[in-house]
């Protein structure tokens, strides 16, 4: 079965850095495109990135310029390095797979 797993959130001050993963199993990021979306409490959920498996990367104008997505196609995992972070980055971070499998999310907080 196809299985998606965020990592990486926390708590980070404004102006810090994390780096999220979604490994994936059942389903391959070198065959099929790897999304991240995120959703802040009260709101809707937001495309943040994604990268297709010819390497194509697409970003929303929220976080264009400050965050970074890749793949490591050996681990069958997909990475957005989130960098320069603000209060309003906060949110529910999610890894979508072939627009049809999720994670259940990681939780990135931006505070100080």
């Amino acid at each position: 079965q196809v299985q998606l797993v965020e990592s990486g959130g926390g708590l980070v001050q404004p102006g810090g850095s994390l780096r999220l993963s979604c490994a994936a199993s059942g389903i391959w990021f070198s065959l099929t495109t790897g999304t991240w979306y995120r959703q802040a409490p009260g709101k809707q959920r937001e495309l943040v990135a994604n990268i297709t498996p010819d390497g194509r990367t697409y970003y929303s104008d929220s976080v264009n310029g400050r965050f970074s997505i890749s793949r490591d196609n050996a681990q069958n995992t997909v990475y957005l390095q989130i960098n320069s972070l603000k209060p309003e980055d906060t949110a529910v971070y999610y890894c979508c797979a072939a627009q049809n499998y999720w994670g259940k999310g990681t939780q990135v907080t931006v505070s100080s």
